[in-house]
């Protein structure tokens, strides 16, 4: 996988929880669990290095993790220097003790980590975690690099565990219980918030990818991996890779889809409720290749029936009618045509989603 462009590996909360001992070392630093990691977390972040990936760890702005395990509130300078020293280089910085600490804002909170990153004289990458509920999308680029946008991914492609609020701006974003459906759905107004050269500033996470972990049908995978890529999602695998299907693992490794989401002009795809039908199917799109004519186009069907989708370029950003465009469908991995400006895709399937390559 390495080969393709995942180079992660991220100890998060499952590991995470377990890594660090339940209370800090004398001198306040957080100490590994020695019954699992007995020579610390140096040698194994050094292993993982010599294997050409990258180390994550996890930890939380409050006074506990989500697994009631040490926070790093009122000791982010001496966990900051900790983890540069171990070797990490990408923190998960979730939010769960949070509101016990009842002195700073989470803003606040978030952004003591940030210097406190900044001094430890290691370039470690930054994700908050806040699920959305202080409307992440509107400060968290002058604090790290990515913001989770929502509440936990949860084990379904359509159906929420709670009664969850579909909209961004509401107070009910869901804990961990949020649908891939209503992870895209929020989307739609926390996407054109991203700017180009967003791989530079700061992303939305969609949290993990589920491909391969739980009943959804190809179609379904491809479509969330279609939406993670093109609205510039972190892609980090939440399967295990010894027992996944082969068929899950393909859309992985992917390189087409891939390359939408690591695109170097970094902004997301955004939805178009002109070409658009509610409760029918969605078409989002968005620009690639900074100093390029190349844009990126997803034509989603979730109704419950076959539908046909009839995109017209000239709605499309600021393609025009006029000029000779290539399309290609990713999925599909072949071209197609268009006539009179417009493509047609005949009969895409309930929750289906094709994903066009449209360029000169």
């Amino acid at each position: 996988m390495r080969s393709i462009i995942y180079i992660l590996l991220s100890v998060r909360v499952a590991l995470a929880t377990k890594l660090l001992a339940q209370k800090p070392q004398m001198d306040s630093k957080l100490a590994a669990n020695h019954t699992r990691f007995p020579g610390g977390i140096s040698p194994t972040a050094s292993y993982v290095h010599s294997k050409g990936l990258k180390v994550g760890i996890y930890s939380d702005d409050g006074i506990f993790t989500c697994g009631k395990y040490p926070g790093g509130h009122g000791y982010e300078e001496i966990d900051a220097q900790t983890f540069a020293d171990w070797g990490v280089d990408y923190l998960k910085y979730d939010n769960c003790g949070g509101f016990q600490s009842n002195t700073l804002s989470v803003q606040e909170r978030f952004l003591k980590m940030t210097y406190s990153l900044a001094a430890s004289g290691r370039q470690i990458f930054y994700s908050l975690c806040e699920w959305g509920n202080q409307f992440t999308w509107l400060w968290a680029d002058q604090i790290g690099e990515s913001y989770r946008m929502l509440g936990g991914i949860y084990s379904s492609f359509a159906k929420d565990r709670a009664s969850i609020c579909k909209t961004a701006y509401c107070m009910n974003q869901g804990y961990a219980g949020v649908s891939v459906m209503t992870m895209i759905r929020k989307m739609r107004e926390i996407s054109p918030f991203s700017k180009p050269g967003a791989w530079d500033k700061c992303i939305p996470d969609m949290d993990m990818l589920g491909i391969g972990t739980w009943t959804m049908t190809e179609l379904e995978e491809q479509t969330h991996f279609s939406f993670w890529a093109a609205l510039k999602s972190p892609l980090i695998i939440g399967a295990d890779l010894h027992n996944i299907s082969d068929t899950s693992l393909a859309i992985y490794k992917n390189r087409e889809v891939i390359a939408l989401n690591q695109d170097d002009a970094g902004q997301a795809a955004v939805y178009l409720p002109k070409l658009s039908e509610e409760g029918s199917y969605q078409v989002w799109a968005g620009p690639l290749s900074s100093g390029k004519r190349r844009h990126v186009n997803l034509a989603q069907n979730y109704g419950s029936e076959d539908v046909d989708v009839e995109i017209s370029l000239g709605d499309i950003l600021d393609l025009s009618m006029e000029q000779q465009w290539k399309i290609r469908g990713v999925w599909a991995r072949k071209e197609i045509a268009a006539s009179g400006g417009k493509v047609s895709l005949k009969g895409l399937k309930p929750m289906q989603t094709k994903v066009l390559v449209i360029s000169k």
